[in-house]
């Protein structure tokens, strides 16, 4: 297959990477050369099987219009720009297009969402707390995996309020915590990424599971459908 990645930061170069280790060809477009998304035409898209992008909120958002506009497939690993998701299913819908995203594409992750939500109901009284840690550069806070793990919770128990601390230092690629207390003890469930592969692996056989289909769909729905 042939991937574009758009992104040329750390995630965006390990995604390039994983795909080219995984026998696809890939061409990287950084945000210096796709401003406004201006690159992201009719002909130049026709190429590609899929569109993975791992760049910033505002970015995102204009690539997608771009692409989607144009029935691309598209993996959007970027945070922060879900205030515009009803616009997006709406237009991926409109053009035939197909658009897969996530707050994060580690399958340890998703585990972990499939476990809190266990957790939720299965704890009836306890107070839960998310602790999120990502490295100082992170743009948002708290970040998208934090907050799909407080929808998760919150869902899951009707009434819970769940807090989440953010912090931010080093290089750290991502810590999440969720913890839940009664007067009696305390269960702790964490995922600690080694490194940003993990998000890079998910995202990419995002791509290979999206090529050729129509729709939009969050990783959390087709996570257990993808090959190895």
């Amino acid at each position: 297959m042939l991937f574009l990645v758009l992104g040329r930061g750390k995630t965006g170069s390990e995604v390039a990477q994983v795909a080219r280790e995984r026998c696809h060809s890939v061409r990287v477009v950084g945000e210096e050369e796709n401003r406004a998304a201006a690159s992201l035409t009719a002909p130049f898209l026709a190429g590609f099987d899929a569109v993975i992008d791992f760049t910033t909120p505002e970015a995102a958002v204009q690539n997608m219009r771009a692409c989607l506009a144009n029935g691309a497939r598209v993996v959007v690993g970027t945070t922060g720009w879900y205030a515009h998701l009803a616009d997006m299913r709406d237009l991926t819908l409109r053009k035939g297009g197909a658009l897969l995203y996530s707050t994060n594409f580690s399958v340890g992750v998703q585990t972990l969402f499939r476990i809190a939500r266990e957790m939720a109901l299965a704890a009836p009284g306890y107070r839960f707390h998310i602790t999120e840690t990502h490295h100082a550069t992170k743009k948002d806070a708290p970040s998208g995996t934090a907050l799909s793990l407080q929808r998760i919770l919150e869902s899951a128990s009707p009434g819970l309020d769940v807090g989440i601390t953010s912090k931010r230092e080093g290089e750290v690629p991502g810590t999440h915590i969720v913890e839940a207390r009664s007067e009696n003890d305390c269960i702790t469930l964490s995922h600690d990424a080694f490194s940003r592969r993990g998000f890079a692996e998910g995202a990419v056989r995002a791509a290979e599971w999206i090529s050729g289909k129509t729709g939009c769909w969050d990783f959390q729905d087709i996570v257990k459908e993808l090959g190895k």
